[in-house]
């Protein structure tokens, strides 16, 4: 699965389960990534799309935490896994310093399980 299969797994799962737990009605992704066009990317950017900020964000307070952002990389299988580059474990770890939750989640189960961990859900598959 590419990384855009597993980040629409996971949405898959939250609309599955949404009736349960509302709260993941308001988890949203971040189109800060990807291959554009040139004019798209500059419009984008321009916007104030960033570089290094997480795929997704959850704007739900639990635990002390404002939210929690995940970065989504792919599981390795026969192609090599997207690997976190340093911008993004540095932003990670500033989201964090502020007061957010912040995963680097492998897989969109990995995401799954952090999500419930956060929200104190039972486990909702």
């Amino acid at each position: 699965m590419s990384e855009h299969d597993e980040q629409k797994a996971l949405f898959d799962w939250a609309e599955l389960v949404t009736g349960r737990f509302p709260e993941l009605e308001r988890m949203f992704a971040i189109p800060n990534g990807g291959d554009r066009h040139p004019v798209v990317a500059a419009k984008l950017k321009a916007e104030g799309v960033k570089p290094d900020i997480p795929d997704i964000l959850l704007p739900v307070a639990r635990g002390g935490y404002h939210g929690l952002f995940i970065e989504l990389k792919k599981p390795k299988d026969s192609t090599p896994a997207g690997r976190a580059t340093k911008g993004q474990i540095e932003c990670l770890a500033d989201l964090g310093d502020q007061g957010y939750f912040a995963a680097l989640c492998v897989g969109w189960d990995a995401a799954r399980k952090t999500i419930v961990d956060y929200l104190g859900m039972s486990d909702a598959k």
